[in-house]
C-alpha cells in the first residue's frame, strides 16, 4: 500500500494500469482447519470472500466482517487477520491505493 493517499488520478483510468488510483491484490488464506493469516498493512476494499476478518481488540480476537461479506478493511499488519474454516485454501481480493512504480534510478531522463 502506498505510504500517502494523495495521487495524481488519470481520467478513465481503470485499476492496475498506469495511473489508476486503485490497484487489486490478493491474499491466499491457507486452510489448516480454522487456520489464520494476517493481513499486510494498509487500506483495503475487500470483495466477499469465504473468510471471517478479526481484530485483536488486547484481550481477544473479535469478528469484524462475517464470511462472504466484503467491506472496507484497515490492517496496522498485526492486530487484524483472516480466519479461514472452509475446509480449502481461500484467495481474498483486496483494492487499496496504487503504490506507483519503482524508481529506477535518481536522475532518469
Amino acid at each position: 500500500m502506498a505510504l500517502a493517499l494523495n495521487k495524481i488520478i488519470l481520467a478513465n483510468a481503470t485499476s492496475n494500469t498506469a495511473g489508476a488510483y486503485l490497484q487489486t491484490t490478493t491474499i491466499v488464506s491457507q486452510d489448516t482447519n480454522t487456520a489464520n493469516t494476517t493481513v499486510t498493512a494498509g487500506l483495503y476494499l475487500m470483495f466477499p470472500a469465504n473468510v471471517t476478518v478479526q481484530a485483536y481488540n488486547g484481550s481477544a480476537w473479535t469478528n469484524l466482517i462475517a464470511a462472504n461479506v466484503g467491506g472496507t478493511l484497515f490492517s496496522d499488519g498485526k492486530n487484524v487477520r483472516f480466519l479461514n474454516g472452509s475446509g480449502s485454501n481461500v484467495t481474498v481480493t483486496l483494492m487499496t491505493v496504487n503504490g506507483g512504480e519503482a524508481a529506477t534510478g535518481q536522475y532518469n531522463s
